[in-house]
């Protein structure tokens, strides 16, 4: 294709200028299908753009009737320019009056015209409007000239993202290159959030789209190519990427895109229509994210995050930018924004500038949530596509109660949002106003409430809500954000700076529970069909005694004169804990042997979380000093559903008859044995899951920080005998009607207490 003015090289440059011109908006956009028009021997060229309104408007044209300019609304349902939009694909028709989506509109005057091409207006994949050429004459357009077209689109894109026809819109219909959104995800970490969006991966803004030399251009993007091909290599051979962490088939999958012909040669194909090499890459990944997008195979969705990260990497390389973003550069109240990450990248940020946090990827019990509940950050994740809608800057309202997250908030979601985080700040006073107060239920049982902590960020937890300790301390959270095995001195300051903080008040180590989900990006990972169940926790500590006895002595020498508790997690089988009793037993032996002063007194526990131990607690009882209850765990074991998979996570109460029998059966058996049981799951930091346990006979919780101050104000209203008296026949006796969560939420608004 050659047109009047020279074929789309030309029109390219042109186009730079007219961008460059001291013009009005509306000016630059009527040069600029003029341009087109022209460029393309089109009789018409027409530039429709997406309102916030969900509806497409006529910006500019030349060739149709100029007063259908900014009058022209149409659905994005309507016509085949709604098609070009809805579909984010080119139309290319020699009539398109016999097509059954065309759709008349007299005032355009576009009836004699029968050939079109369309072409959607994309960025990052997202449709911010449609471009089309018109003929009278019935003829295909070639493919370079729709290649042409789609080129041309690339730039406009940049016009319309750049907000400069916002001034061109009547209020409440402006561009919707940052539409109001309202997207659904996953509650991870609860709280509410307002502040604007920081991209943890932000995206490369290129500057310069009009190449001057294309075989130049061509070179750089093979020399990137070679370049990046080359680091994925290594990351293999490493056995990581990113953050590190991923199986070796999902990093196949990574470098058989990177060495795809198809995918390099549409890149090379973009260059030559004039654009420069980080253009060419974007042009193509912007549609491909496009199509993707729209595809029903989750397959073909889940690989668009490798193709994402492979575009973005090249990008960098093109354009020299580094990979990481500036930490330093937060807002003061920043909400970050993330496809995925590690537990080590959140901890980066100033934690202080920190407000929210929103993941594409990331379940309830992936490592980061781990880490953003200790920080107390609200989060949400599995939120579809969020790094690709977002612009760095945009408010943004995370609601980590609900998983709802709001971008760009009309004016009253975010005034009823700034309510509730006032509402949230009066209770937090009223909670902090009981931190002295002794926990003691309305009938005079007193209750024990402890910390569920991992990092040193945890410790002023204590003091804040005067906890009467850490009843879990997940020694695993220090090996899975540190990049190398921390050694014995660094375990061992980590400990001993655990038991300072804490003075007098009592600290349970659990040892660790790697494995399963938990990888380290240290270690070889292994393919299991099942690793909740598999190799983890107690079993890969005695698999690799070095690695187990290593911890307990760091315990050991931290706790010198002092009271330590220890706990074994994933126990089995009483033989696990009498051998994990004896590593702890030769450990002593070797620092007595050696001079070291021991700690005043060592206790030895379990977690209960496997069901098996449910029918050995006579025999494990008497050897243990305490129990404590992993509910998480051992409910997803009991119902045999998988607590990572949303789509049988909630099927299952854990506020059920079978459930709650079990964990009675604990209590009870370890008040016939006169031994200690603490409950440390997600369930003691719910007030109607405090209530029943209590109900049923805890009198020791563990529970996250933020979960005291509620828990406890309702532990002072409670009679825990009259909720025994509710709560104890309907576990004894099966009964129809309401369920037992229905009963105890019925029982507690008769008692008047928050739930």
């Amino acid at each position: 294709m050659r047109g009047a003015m020279g074929g789309p090289r030309v029109l390219l440059r042109r186009l730079r200028e007219v961008m460059a011109e001291p013009v009005s908006a509306q000016d630059r956009l009527d040069k600029i299908v003029v341009l087109i028009a022209a460029n393309m021997v089109a009789e018409v060229c027409s530039v429709y753009v997406l309102r916030m309104d969900g509806t497409l408007e006529l910006y500019a044209t030349e060739g149709l009737n100029r007063e259908a300019v900014h009058q022209t609304v149409m659905r994005i349902d309507e016509g085949l320019v709604g098609l070009v939009a809805s579909q984010a694909n080119a139309i290319n028709l020699s009539d398109a009056q016999s097509h059954p989506a065309f759709a008349y509109r007299p005032e355009t005057g576009e009836e004699i015209y029968h050939s079109f091409l369309g072409v959607p207006i994309l960025r990052a994949g997202n449709t911010l409007g449609v471009l089309v050429v018109q003929n009278r004459a019935h003829r295909n357009y070639s493919e370079e000239e729709e290649e042409a077209l789609q080129t041309t689109a690339m730039v406009l894109a940049e016009m319309i993202a750049s907000g400069e026809l916002s001034a061109l819109a009547p209020p409440g219909a402006e561009p919707a290159v940052h539409p109001r959104r309202h997207l659904a995800g996953t509650p991870l970490a609860e709280g509410i959030a307002l502040g604007h969006a920081v991209l943890h991966e932000p995206r490369v803004v290129i500057k310069n789209f009009v190449a001057d030399d294309i075989p130049g251009e061509i070179k750089r993007l093979d020399d990137a190519i070679a370049t990046m091909r080359s680091d994925v290599d290594v990351m293999l051979e490493r056995g990581e990427i990113a953050d590190g962490g991923e199986h070796k088939d999902v990093l196949e999958t990574y470098r058989m895109f990177a060495h795809d012909r198809g995918w390099l040669q549409r890149m090379r194909e973009a260059i030559r229509t004039g654009l420069t090499a980080e253009a060419g890459v974007e042009r193509v990944q912007s549609d491909t994210r496009a199509r993707m997008l729209r595809a029903t195979d989750p397959y073909l969705r889940e690989r668009l995050h490798d193709l994402d990260d492979l575009a973005n990497r090249l990008m960098r390389q093109l354009m020299g930018v580094d990979h990481a973003p500036s930490k330093e550069q937060l807002p003061d109240n920043a909400v970050l924004v993330a496809r995925m990450m590690g537990p080590a990248a959140l901890l980066d940020y100033d934690r202080k500038r920190l407000r929210g946090l929103i993941l594409e990827e990331g379940g309830a019990t992936s490592h980061v949530t781990i880490v953003a509940r200790a920080l107390g950050i609200p989060a949400v994740g599995e939120v579809e596509n969020i790094s690709g809608l977002v612009e760095s800057g945009d408010p943004v309202i995370v609601d980590g109660i609900t998983g709802d997250v709001y971008l760009r908030p009309p004016p009253d979601i975010e005034a009823a949002y700034v309510e509730r985080v006032r509402l949230r700040a009066r209770r937090q006073a009223q909670y902090q106003a009981l931190r002295d107060k002794p926990c003691v239920t309305k009938d005079g049982h007193e209750i024990a409430l402890h910390l569920n902590a991992g990092l040193l960020v945890d410790l002023p937890h204590i003091e804040e809500t005067g906890a009467a300790g850490i009843g879990l301390f997940r020694t695993e959270l220090q090996f899975m954000v540190a990049p190398t095995f921390p050694r014995i001195g660094e375990q061992l300051a980590l400990y001993r700076a655990v038991l300072e903080t804490a003075g007098a008040k009592p600290v349970t180590f659990r040892t660790l529970d790697i494995g399963g989900d938990k990888v380290l990006p240290y270690m070889s990972a292994f393919e299991e069909e099942n690793p909740a169940m598999g190799w983890r926790a107690i079993r890969l500590g005695l698999d690799r005694p070095g690695l187990m006895r290593s911890q307990i002595r760091a315990l050991l020498r931290a706790a010198s004169g002092k009271a330590l508790r220890v706990m074994f997690p994933m126990v089995a089988d009483v033989s696990e804990f009498e051998q994990g009793k004896l590593m702890v037993e030769h450990e002593l032996t070797y620092l007595r042997r050696h001079g070291h002063t021991l700690p005043e007194r060592v206790e030895i526990g379990v977690m209960v979380e496997v069901p098996s131990l449910l029918f050995q607690l006579d025999d494990l009882l008497p050897r243990v000093d305490f129990l404590s209850v992993g509910s998480n765990d051992l409910f997803q074991f009991l119902y045999a559903a998988d607590r990572g998979n949303s789509r049988v996570a909630e099927r299952y109460d854990p506020i059920s008859a079978p459930f709650v029998r079990a964990l009675r059966l604990i209590a009870r058996k370890g008040r016939e044995h006169r031994k200690p049981v603490t409950l440390c799951g997600e369930l003691a930091s719910k007030p109607i899951g405090a209530l029943t346990l209590v109900a049923i006979g805890y009198r020791s919780l563990s529970l996250t920080p933020s979960a005291v101050g509620p828990v406890k104000s309702m532990l002072l209203d409670l009679d825990a005998e009259k909720a025994l008296a509710t709560i104890g026949p309907l576990l004894d006796h099966s009964e129809t009607g309401m369920t037992l969560r229905q009963r105890i939420e019925s029982f507690a608004s008769s008692e008047n207490l928050q739930l």
